[in-house]
C-alpha cells in the first residue's frame, strides 16, 4: 500500500511494515527539504494503524552520506541558528515513532546519515557498510543528534573517539562496539530489515509502545524516575484488550499462543 510520497523520501506500507525510504540521487544526502519529508513520513508512519513497524532504508547502494554540505555551506550562522532546531527535530520525529523502527544499511552512514541510523531501535547493515560522524573534518560538529544517541549506544570514550577523529568505521568494527546490531550479505540487507520488523505485524502495539516509551525515557532520568514510568506503563497494560487476553491465554493455553488486536 501506499502511503506519503515527497520528491526524495516516501514510506511504502506492506503486511503491517511500513518501509521510509529516502531516494536522492546520488548519495541521498539530507538536504531540509528531505528532512521536512522525513518528518512528515514519520508522522503518517506514527498515525498508521495498518503500520506495526518501520524499516529505514536508502537503497542497495548507499544509505545516507551525510547532510547536504553544499547546501550548508552558503547558509550563515544567522541561517543555521533557526534551521537547527528542524535539524534536530526531524531525525528526532523517526526516533519517536511509537513502534519498532530497524535501520537497513547499505554503503555509506555518514554525518547525517549515521544520526538517522542512530534514531532506530536497531540497525542491520551489510558487509560493506561504512558509518561515522565525520563532521569534525569539516570543522563542525555532529548537529542532529550525534554527540548525544551516539555515546548512550556505544559510551562515552568510543563516541569520543569516533567523533574526535571523524573516522570511518567498518562494519566490523561497528558491530563490535554496538553501533551496529547485525551485519548480513548487502544483497541482504533489506530482507532482514524487514523479516525483524515483521516479527511485530501481529504484536500487541500498545505494549511494543509502552516498552519503547520506558526505555528511551528512562535512559534519559535517573533510575527511581524511571522506574516510576515503568511502573505507571505497566499498570496501564491492564487496561489494554490484548493485556486481558494475553494473561486469559496464557492461563489456559500456557505462552505463545494469544492473539492480538492492538488495543
Amino acid at each position: 500500500m501506499g502511503g506519503f510520497a515527497g520528491e526524495f523520501v516516501r514510506l511504502e506500507v506492506a503486511d503491517g511494515v511500513g518501509t521510509i525510504r529516502l531516494d536522492r540521487p546520488k548519495m541521498n544526502a539530507i538536504s531540509i527539504a528531505v528532512q521536512e519529508e522525513l518528518r512528515a513520513a514519520a508522522a503518517e508512519a506514527t498515525a498508521r494503524e495498518d503500520v506495526r513497524a518501520v524499516v529505514l532504508w536508502g537503497g542497495e547502494r548507499v544509505f545516507a552520506a551525510g547532510n547536504d554540505v553544499k547546501e550548508m555551506s552558503q547558509m550563515s550562522y544567522q541561517d543555521m541558528v533557526r534551521a537547527s532546531r528542524g535539524v534536530q527535530s526531524s531525525i528526532t520525529a523517526i526516533a519517536t515513532i511509537p513502534k519498532p523502527v530497524v535501520a537497513a544499511i547499505n554503503g555509506y552512514a555518514l554525518g547525517g546519515g549515521c544520526e538517522l541510523a542512530l534514531a532506530a531501535d536497531v540497525r542491520i547493515a551489510g558487509e560493506k557498510a561504512v558509518l561515522g560522524q565525520p563532521e569534525v573534518l569539516l570543522g563542525l560538529i555532529p548537529g542532529a543528534g550525534g554527540t548525544q544517541r551516539l555515546p548512550r549506544l556505544v559510551g562515552p570514550s568510543k563516541a569520543k573517539d569516533l567523533i574526535f577523529t571523524g573516522r570511518f568505521v567498518q562494519a566490523d568494527e561497528a558491530l563490535a562496539i554496538g553501533l551496529v546490531d547485525r551485519v548480513v550479505p548487502d544483497a541482504d540487507v533489506y530482507t532482514e530489515a524487514v523479516s525483524w520488523a515483521s516479527q511485530f505485524s501481529a504484536a500487541a502495539a500498545l505494549t511494543i509502545r509502552a516498552a519503547k516509551e520506558c526505555i528511551d525515557r528512562g535512559l534519559e532520568t535517573d533510575i527511581d524516575t524511571g522506574l516510576e514510568l515503568e511502573r505507571m506503563q505497566f499498570a496501564a497494560m491492564f487496561a489494554t484488550e490484548d493485556g486481558r487476553h494475553g494473561m486469559q491465554s496464557f492461563v489456559e493455553n500456557g505462552p505463545g499462543k494469544a492473539t492480538f488486536t492492538g488495543r
